[in-house]
């Protein structure tokens, strides 16, 4: 199996730039690298932060940078999204709650399960008492090994400027994980940064934006900087021993050569 995961999209109307950028040909670019690369993916999620600020034209553009996708999607929200909005341009968008875009599904012996952790008005993500029932059914009913993607991260990252808009209350999920029989691996977006660790002992990755990042510091306390760092997909293997992730960045060049070790022999291809 393969799961390609990117993120924080921020797509905006057409002729909006954002810091300067259009985040719709970044997008594009990420697009053209997952067919190059990856038209074999199982599906591709997509973590939040579909727009910049939930404009339904911004949804109309998203929908059409994502048409020539070769891997199905799943769409979920983050705090910049609106999900009336998204509605609006994506009717078919699977949920299984009402009022959220929110619901699982089995990929092979896997459990994949997408939360909706927008809460209105807030740049830290909740989950709301339907939706933590909803989860804590959903973790009842199924025994095995469990994904859970998101676009606000369960666990603080020591990462002071993104730490404090996480999900604020994740340690009520935190039994809730542990508790299961089977291993859980949570993926989010929204710091604008790959990362990787574990929190309570349940494995995490974070992945960087397809249009801007956040600069690495860790001493910063306010708001962090952004940055046109090299931008970058997780590629998530799951087996039946555990699973793998791969951070692959796209929008450089793409000279390919063969390493023998000796520097005088290398040759472009």
């Amino acid at each position: 199996m393969k799961i390609i995961q990117f993120s924080d999209l921020h797509i905006t109307p057409p002729d909006g730039l954002l810091f300067g950028s259009d985040p719709a040909d970044r997008l594009l670019g990420c697009v053209r690298h997952i067919n190059r690369h990856h038209a074999d993916a199982d599906l591709c999620v997509l973590t939040g932060d579909l727009t910049h600020a939930g404009h339904p034209l911004a949804y109309e553009r998203l929908r059409e940078c994502l048409q020539d996708l070769i891997p199905p999607v799943r769409l979920l929200m983050g705090n910049h999204d609106s999900r009336h909005a998204f509605w609006n341009v994506f009717p078919d968008a699977r949920t299984e709650l009402p009022g959220f875009v929110q619901h699982a599904e089995t990929l092979g012996d896997w459990r994949a399960i997408y939360l909706d952790t927008l809460q209105d008005g807030y740049t830290n993500g909740y989950l709301c008492e339907a939706r933590l029932g909803w989860l804590r059914r959903e973790m009842e009913r199924h025994a095995g090994p469990v994904l859970l993607f998101s676009h606000h991260p369960l666990p603080a990252l020591q990462y002071p400027s993104m730490d404090w808009l996480r999900l604020s209350n994740a340690e009520q999920l935190l039994p809730l994980l542990k508790a299961h029989p089977a291993p859980v691996h949570l993926f989010s977006g929204h710091v604008h940064r790959c990362a990787a660790g574990t929190w309570h002992g349940i494995p995490f990755v974070t992945v960087s934006g397809t249009n801007h990042q956040h600069e690495l510091d860790l001493e910063r306390p306010g708001a962090a900087t952004s940055a046109f760092e090299p931008a970058s997909y997780a590629v998530i293997l799951p087996n039946e021993d555990g699973l793998t992730v791969h951070f692959q960045p796209f929008g450089y060049e793409e000279l390919r050569f063969p390493y023998t070790g000796d520097v005088g022999a290398l040759k472009c291809i």
